[in-house]
């Protein structure tokens, strides 16, 4: 199998976790907080097949990549939280909200430790370490992207709800309204980026997930990105 179709085919189990992990922690912490409904419906399961949603984890991202859009995006199935059973349910809503970025941080860190203890050992691109320094890159990047996209305060991505959170009372229950918008604001977001050919998001996002990549793996992580 040709080298760099085998490294793409490597980042399936990378992002089949991230997905997985962010979705769990969410129904974890809530059930912590007073929360069972993610329990009650089989959603604590790191199964990824639990999580995954034919639409938003398969087809609207290649509808994305086949029209060239100026960034991907896609989503698992909400793990359901009924924030009025939460013991607080104002403050528990940003623990529950930030358990899935803090999660997809916690993996990329425990990856990024072992790549920085495996990288003195690398022989280069034939030796058998480079498959697995691969597989460790993408657990960086992949979480890392994913934890810094979800801090987006925009709805419903979980930086809106801890945004929230922090919000007073009324001004916290307006913001949440703007939820059911949220695929459409993202959409006027590829729009503006295609007419304007400014893509400001990927300029926005993409500093810090290099930046917070490199943190964790270290200065000779990105040598490992397929090109």
């Amino acid at each position: 199998m040709n080298l760099k179709i085998f490294e793409y085919i490597l980042i399936i189990p990378p992002v089949l976790f991230a997905i997985t992990i962010h979705e769990v922690a969410h129904g974890f912490i809530a059930f912590k907080r007073g929360d069972h409904t993610a329990f009650l419906m089989g959603r604590l399961n790191l199964n990824p097949l639990k999580h995954l949603d034919l639409f938003g984890s398969f087809i609207f991202p290649a509808m994305l990549i086949f029209f060239k859009a100026p960034f991907v995006f896609g989503w698992a199935k909400p793990v359901p939280v009924n924030f009025f059973a939460l013991k607080n349910p104002k403050r528990d809503m940003i623990w529950v909200s930030a358990a899935g970025p803090g999660s997809n941080l916690l993996v990329a860190a425990a990856a990024g430790l072992f790549f920085r203890l495996l990288y003195p050992f690398y022989g280069g691109p034939e030796t058998l370490l480079h498959p697995v320094l691969v597989i460790l890159f993408y657990f960086i990047l992949i979480d890392t992207a994913l934890a810094v996209f979800n801090l987006i305060p925009i709805p419903p991505l979980d930086g809106s709800k801890i945004l929230a959170g922090l919000l007073p009372g009324p001004l916290s229950a307006k913001y949440l309204r703007l939820e059911k918008y949220g695929m459409f604001i993202f959409m006027a977001l590829i729009i503006i980026i295609q007419l304007t050919r400014i893509n400001f998001l990927s300029y926005a996002l993409a500093r810090p997930v290099v930046l917070i990549s490199q943190f964790f793996g270290g200065p000779e992580l990105f040598q490992f990105m397929p090109r």
